[in-house]
């Protein structure tokens, strides 16, 4: 049954979605004898004259008896009459499917006709299609780039699914699986209510009295939305009355927008008006970004990887400004949402990490028009104006969002879960989790090892009286435990005092100040008192001195180079890469220093200099946590040997960043020691390879610059974070001298 050719494929139907699949089996050879059934003669006569079927019948039955597949294109109305007709001539081992576009009835049918739905039935829902229908329409490629959702039971035959899995992936469609119920309730609102609004729209213009007006200035937005409007009406016909119930809520939920729409509109509130037009094109972009990238699960079978390849040599030149601090983007969106008035942002870094935060902030009802070329305009909702988001808050790959929202949510008057994309829920979660349980936030982390998803449960604390400040010594130094535990304390009854064990960046404090916030800072000890209030105010978010690191280091080892970074963030308690650098011998200047809204910040100057290896001093190791990937580089280009100790957090980052880079730089020819805490690096000549970058941006970034000293080739897989933390990563690169280029291939 799974092998290729199918001896005999028969279609009931061959009209647009029947002959495409038709013409596929005829083109690429997937079926020794097609055969077919059609209410039309002359369409039977057509396909046969075409070359898309070798034999047709008007019965089904005849055509489908001695069939290996069977294929289900006819109307859906059509379904159980034509199961009846076919159920005497198909034999145990016939795979039938169909391509309807609603499952619930197909489902139903098939039940009615055998009393059970058979194993070999596998229910299928090709979405793709044309405004134009019929057996001359169809084309091979109709199915190419486009999703495919089959929607198998759970006593479905798993050879039937494979074979017609293998069929659609033939078809170069991305197949999806999802449940019945499921289906027909996404369907509903992503395809049936869309056409059911069309229709409509142009029906009601189509009645009015100036109608020949109206549709002689529509505008490209009436044909774009109105284009569906032309597809067959007996064919929607049928699909509405078949999902008659998904459709109906899917009905009720737009009519309530529009409700708000109108009475936004009547009463001139342009606070709704504004946060609901922000909220859907944000939401459209930014589905639509993650879905393409990897933000979302796609199919289980396969799936497109990033590959960098980065060609040996060269040298780093230019002016060039990196992205806005992530950090920093992260923490504007945040205090701006729960600030009186409304904050303006410049310099936003426009990553998916800082743009996830930016989409909660939107779930939670605050209106954020923006980013527009890094401008963002935050109208704040006040310390207590969050509302309840529709469903769990999605973070990507952001552990920034997920640690310091947990504070945020631990003191609403909602339940929220967070959740997060495969690198993140592997992630620990306990560590801000427990201090938030002392201040009585009831927080439900995942499994033994405490990751995600995150269940937060504001309304129980609520109704206890809210959280209480307390005095926590931080174990290990984290910047994002810190600063949720602080941005808890807001709400908190009382005082909350953090000390922690070394410096970490200290944005979460400087900008609570700019927003007017009472912060108390004593060496290693912050405290701020709950029941305050936060100002809106202007950000310009500087260089992010993470992202800057990778041309730090670049400029470093890359022979007859000389970089200027402009606008970098120098926080003192980021500046670790630097003062590393400087002391491998790197040739650096800081100049034309300056404070920008609290930060302080400078632009860099950077030469290529003959690095040596040293042992990294231990007050330096939370100033560069972020910028280590990057340093490791430097180290394998430097004499000597290089030693790092006291960084154990990297084993806890988006990848085991120690034994990642050690793997890498031993691929490269480089003799690296992975410990504990840390990694002995020898200096030497740097080779060629191929290297995993298991999906950590920090990683792939970094071997991304070893190119400029290697000898050969460097291939590095796994790289669509990248786009977590420097969207353009590839484009600057390439304008400072780097030879690098990506592509795709497919990934099991």
């Amino acid at each position: 049954m799974s092998r290729w050719p199918l001896r005999q494929v028969a279609f009931v139907g061959l009209g647009l979605i029947g002959s495409s699949l038709a013409r596929l089996l005829r083109e690429r050879g997937l079926a020794e004898r097609i055969t077919a059934s059609s209410r039309s003669a002359r369409t039977l006569a057509t396909a046969r004259q075409l070359g898309l079927i070798d034999i047709g019948y008007a019965d089904p039955a005849d055509a489908v008896r001695g069939a290996d597949l069977v294929i289900l294109a006819m109307p859906v109305n059509a379904t159980e009459a034509v199961m009846r007709a076919i159920k005497p001539a198909l034999s145990a081992q016939t795979v039938v499917t169909d391509v309807g576009s609603t499952k619930g009835n197909v489902v139903a049918a098939a039940q009615a006709v055998w009393g059970r739905v058979p194993t070999t039935f596998v229910p299928g829902h090709p979405i793709a299609g044309s405004e134009q229908s019929g057996v001359l329409a169809g084309r091979a490629n109709l199915f190419a780039g486009h999703k495919v959702i089959l929607t198998p039971l759970p006593d479905t035959d798993p050879a039937a699914l494979q074979l017609v899995e293998t069929l659609w992936r033939q078809a170069e469609a991305d197949v999806l699986t999802m449940s019945v119920e499921k289906h027909d309730a996404v369907l509903a609102r992503t395809s049936h209510l869309p056409h059911l609004l069309a229709f409509s729209l142009v029906d009601t213009l189509a009645r009015e009295s100036h109608n020949l007006d109206i549709f002689r200035y529509a505008a490209g937005g009436f044909r774009d939305f109105t284009r569906i409007a032309a597809s067959d009406p007996l064919m929607w016909h049928d699909i509405f009355l078949a999902n008659r119930e998904a459709v109906l809520q899917a009905l009720d939920g737009f009519e309530a927008g529009t409700d708000a729409l109108r009475q936004a509109i009547t009463s001139g509130d342009s606070e709704t008006l504004l946060g609901i037009f922000t909220r859907a094109r944000a939401a459209r972009e930014h589905f639509t970004h993650m879905l393409a990238g990897t933000a979302y699960a796609k199919s289980m079978t396969a799936e497109k990887e990033l590959i960098y390849t980065v060609q040996p040599g060269g040298r780093m030149t230019g002016r060039v400004r990196v992205p806005g601090d992530k950090s920093i983007s992260h923490r504007s969106i945040m205090l701006g949402s729960l600030a009186d008035g409304i904050t303006d942002v410049t310099g936003f870094l426009e990553g998916e990490d800082a743009l996830a935060t930016l989409q909660a902030f939107r779930d939670m009802g605050v209106v954020i028009e923006g980013p527009e070329r890094g401008r963002v305009r935050i109208h704040g909702v006040g310390l207590n104006g969050l509302k309840a988001p529709p469903g769990p808050l999605y973070v990507g790959n952001s552990g920034t969002s997920m640690r310091l929202l947990s504070g945020i949510l631990a003191a609403q008057a909602f339940d929220t879960v967070m959740t997060g994309d495969a690198s993140l829920s592997k992630r620990p979660m306990e560590r801000i989790a427990k201090p938030l349980r002392l201040m009585g936030a009831e927080i439900q982390t995942t499994g033994e090892r405490g990751t995600p998803p995150v269940s937060v449960h504001g309304s129980a604390v609520r109704a206890k009286g809210g959280l209480k400040g307390i005095t926590y010594d931080m174990p290990v130094a984290s910047a994002q435990v810190k600063s949720g535990v602080l941005l808890a304390g807001l709400w908190a009854d009382g005082d909350t005092t953090v000390t922690e064990p070394a410096p970490t960046r200290d944005h979460t404090e400087r900008m609570l100040k700019g927003f007017g916030y009472d912060v108390q800072v004593s060496g290693p000890t912050v405290t701020i008192r709950g029941g305050g209030r936060l100002t809106a105010t202007a950000i310009d978010v500087p260089a992010d001195i993470s992202s800057a690191a990778f041309f730090l280091v670049a400029g470093s080892i890359a022979p007859n180079s000389e970089l200027v970074l402009e606008h970098v963030g120098i926080n003192p308690t980021r500046v670790g890469v630097i003062n590393i650098l400087k002391a491998m011998g790197g040739d650096l200047e800081v100049f034309n220093e300056r404070e920008v809204g609290g930060e302080p910040v400078a632009d860099i100057r950077v030469r290529s200099a003959q690095l040596k290896g040293i042992r990294i001093p231990q007050d330096q190791v939370p100033l560069a946590i972020d910028e280590f990937p990057s340093l490791f580089i430097a180290a394998a280009c430097a004499e000597g040997t290089t030693v790092l100790t006291g960084a154990e957090e990297l084993r806890v980052k988006e990848s085991d960043r120690i034994q990642v880079m050690a793997d890498g730089l031993v691929t490269l020819g480089i003799k690296a020691e992975p410990t504990e805490d840390g990694i002995v690096i020898e200096g030497g000549k740097l080779g060629g390879g191929e290297i995993i970058s298991h999906g950590d941006h920090r990683i792939a970034m970094s071997f991304a610059m070893a190119g400029l000293r290697a000898s050969a080739p460097i291939v590095i897989r796994d790289c669509a974070n990248v786009a977590t933390s420097f969207p353009d990563f590839l484009g600057l690169a390439r304008r400072c001298g780097l030879a690098i280029s990506a592509g795709e291939r497919e990934s099991v």
